[in-house]
């Protein structure tokens, strides 16, 4: 495929298969995306392919005889490419020295042989390595469609047919040498563009290569290598220092420094133990690991951000529905103008010879335009139209710069769920971030353990034991603190019955016959507890230090409470600012109180204004939508319990951290929990996007100024499919720029 008409002509065929509810296919990776209701024949989907002039290959990276494991498609394409580009240049190129000599000198040896020797060496580029062009050309008009190819084979066509005509009769000039050297500048520019895109596709083959080959497996206490596709769940690897993780897995003995590089785009070692998670294809530096296998093949997170890489290179963007709006007609009026050229120059051949000529000081043959017959000028032009026209360059102008962005992303810990997403991210105006996880690292440590006012019947380490006994059995980061803090202390936790999770509000559950009740002020007053004893002062100052503070009480009788802070990120106060300096808006999304949330804002340099405190789980949309009046959002969460406010927002961004990120939430993901990550990903979608308008203004600027000078008789044919070759390959080169963006701060 080499132009946006020759993806609607494949979608046209792979909608009419029986059970295809919608087809999408990706011109810059020549791969289709389908939807259906029921299982496809894939045969009677490559026999629709077939009829417009395509095929359909299995590139499946499971398939048994073409696994992208083992060859690259994107290289085979550019080797076909090159050799067909040479052989035409084989024959082009004498045919060129030959038609130079006979306008500087005189036919050699006379205009009958000349004619006949450059008809005989234009066979060969036109109907050898020009074949699969004109095959698919023709092809689309038995369909009564259009392409590019289309275009190329009317043109060399033409061109050829005046060959044999020039021998008959001298009314007509022999163009058969034209029609050579437009093909092989046509299959110039689809080698130099199958190579920039062969670039810009190597994201997915560098994370292929990533995945190791073999794995070391204990099997009856012996050690054997085995293939890694023959890995099974709970199987024990040995990894031994310097070799690579062979899948995803859970360390069960041994402690190592693990290169996470290649997942998170974090050029630091990350210590592991014993019960951590460990990423398949990461590196293990100094340790002897044994790793239970947790998830093989497609489940495997590699396997997951290949799969994302692929979505999002397949993705469209609102931007692009203009350009296919365009391409959708582009042909059939090129075609249509074709046949306007060549009737008006028939009609008036001297008034259009004579304002060619005006140009001719610097466009030397327009001079013989006036000098040849009236049938052979609108020949010339008209084959000139036909092949400077370029859907091609608007076709490859959006998939070919999200191919790199999607894979610059993933390189640095970025994947790209939506590539509509680029575009929505510049008309975004305000951020806001959910304080826990995301701001701050989620992990809250117990620092203060505050008594009732009076009646102490408890000692601080009673209370801490019966709130851990309660929290046991809740997965909240802040009972996992004060469980934690109990267990450091030596303290044993008790029998647990009738636990019950308030969202938003704490926990209620039964400790050897007590009723506990843990959690906000508001779920106590709700509980109707007794509050004789909170002392709202000491519980004011902690909070107003940005700690959480939870109570609790004991059947009924408020009896303490506990007080809990949580550690900003590193980056996160430079990442902020760096936001502002971007021009955001930039708000904290928070379940503590006012005074609490507050107090971390500030460290950060969130406005107080900007702070949301209060709310809940359940309220978050809510207030995504409230800000949503007045701004663009971009909601950044952890991806797992943020999904509905992820959805909501104009762009969800969900932050994780490896293998613990929610790889379905978001429109963006951030691989590395860092919020560094989130203004690179700001620059990513910027800089992609500015790129896709580079790339969109060029080809429709390209043919908005070659077409009527095509017209007007003033652009020698060759020149035409020169600068039509050079159009498509400068909208590839520059999205390969893309790749020297700086994106990390």
């Amino acid at each position: 495929m080499h132009c946006a008409s020759c993806v609607k002509l494949v979608e046209r065929a792979l909608k009419k298969v029986p059970g295809v509810t919608k087809a999408s296919v990706n011109l810059a990776t020549n791969k289709a995306y389908i939807d259906s209701d029921k299982e496809i024949d894939i045969n009677i989907a490559k026999n629709e392919v077939n009829s417009v002039g395509y095929a359909i290959k299995d590139t499946s990276r499971h398939s048994e005889n073409n696994s992208e494991m083992d060859q690259d498609p994107s290289l085979a394409e550019m080797e076909k490419a090159r050799q067909k580009m040479w052989l035409s240049w084989g024959f082009s190129l004498p045919v060129a020295i030959w038609m130079i000599l006979e306008m500087l000198v005189s036919p050699w040896p006379n205009m009958y042989l000349f004619n006949l020797g450059i008809l005989i060496l234009s066979v060969v580029p036109i109907f050898f390595p020009g074949f699969a062009t004109l095959n698919t050309g023709f092809k689309a008009l038995k369909n009564r469609t259009a392409n590019m190819d289309t275009l190329i084979a009317l043109g060399t066509t033409v061109a050829f047919i005046t060959g044999p005509l020039s021998l008959l009769t001298d009314q007509i000039n022999n163009y058969a040498g034209v029609g050579a050297m437009i093909m092989s500048f046509h299959l110039t520019g689809r080698f130099v563009e199958a190579n920039a895109r062969g670039r810009a596709s190597q994201a997915i083959k560098r994370l292929l290569e990533l995945g190791a080959k073999t794995a070391r497996v204990l099997q009856n206490g012996q050690e054997i290598e085995i293939q890694v596709e023959n890995l099974k769940v709970n199987d024990i690897m040995i990894v031994k220092p310097g070799e690579k993780i062979p899948t995803d897995g859970k360390i069960i003995e041994g402690q190592s420094s693990i290169d996470e590089s290649m997942a998170t785009g974090e050029s630091l070692p990350v210590t592991k133990k014993k019960g951590d998670t460990v990423i398949g294809a990461t590196v293990n530096f100094n340790g002897l690991l044994k790793i239970k296998v947790t998830k093989i093949g497609e489940d495997t997170f590699l396997s997951q951000v290949i799969k994302l890489v692929e979505q999002a290179q397949g993705s469209r963007i609102p931007i692009q529905e203009f350009a296919d709006k365009v391409t959708s007609v582009f042909v059939p009026v090129i075609l249509m103008l074709a046949i306007f050229t060549f009737t008006l120059w028939l009609a008036f051949p001297d008034k259009l010879s004579q304002f060619s000529a005006i140009f001719s000081f610097f466009l030397p043959w327009t001079k013989n335009i006036a000098v040849i017959s009236p049938l052979s000028r609108a020949i010339f032009a008209t084959i000139a139209v036909l092949v400077i026209a370029c859907p091609c360059a608007l076709g490859l102008a959006t998939p070919t710069a999200l191919m790199v962005a999607s894979g610059l992303g993933a390189e640095n810990g970025i994947l790209i769920r939506k590539g509509e997403a680029l575009q929505t991210m510049k008309d975004v105006k305000a951020v806001v971030l959910d304080k826990t996880g995301t701001i701050t690292k989620g992990k809250p440590d117990v620092t203060d353990v505050l008594l009732a006012k009076t009646a102490q019947i408890l000692s601080e380490g009673s209370l801490l034991q019966l709130a851990a006994s309660a929290e046991s059995g809740s997965e909240h980061p802040l009972a996992r603190a004060i469980v934690e803090k109990a267990k450091k202390d030596g303290l044993s936790l008790q029998k647990v019955t009738a636990f019950k999770a308030v969202s938003g509000g704490g926990i209620k559950a039964e400790v050897s016959g007590k009723k506990i009740v843990i959690g906000t002020d508001k779920l106590l007053q709700e509980e109707n507890v007794n509050l004789k004893e909170f002392d709202s002062n000491k519980v004011e100052q902690l909070e107003t230090e940005g700690k959480t503070v939870v109570h609790l009480s004991i059947d009924g009788v408020y009896r303490g409470s506990i007080a809990l802070a949580d550690t900003i990120k590193d980056d996160s106060q430079q990442a902020l600012s760096e936001l502002k300096k971007m021009g955001f808006s930039v708000f904290m999304l928070t379940g503590d109180n006012l005074k609490t949330a507050r107090a971390i804002a500030e460290k950060v340099g969130i406005y107080a204004e900007n702070v949301l405190a209060k709310v809940m789980p359940d309220q978050k949309v809510a207030k995504v939508k409230e800000l949503q009046k007045k701004y663009k959002v971009a909601f950044v969460g952890d991806g797992i319990n943020d999904a509905p406010a992820l959805t909501q927002a104009d762009v969800g961004i969900a932050m994780g951290t490896g293998t613990d990120i929610a790889i379905e939430a978001g429109d963006i993901i951030l691989v590395r929990g860092e919020l560094s990550l989130l203004v690179s990903a700001i620059r990513l979608s910027k800089a992609a996007y500015n790129k896709i308008v580079q790339n969109l203004f060029w080809a429709f600027f390209y043919n908005i100024v070659a077409i009527p000078l095509a017209f007007l008789g003033l652009l020698h044919p060759v020149i035409a499919e020169a600068a039509m070759a050079s159009s498509s390959i400068t909208v590839v080169t520059n999205a390969n720029l893309l790749r020297r963006t700086v994106i990390k701060t």
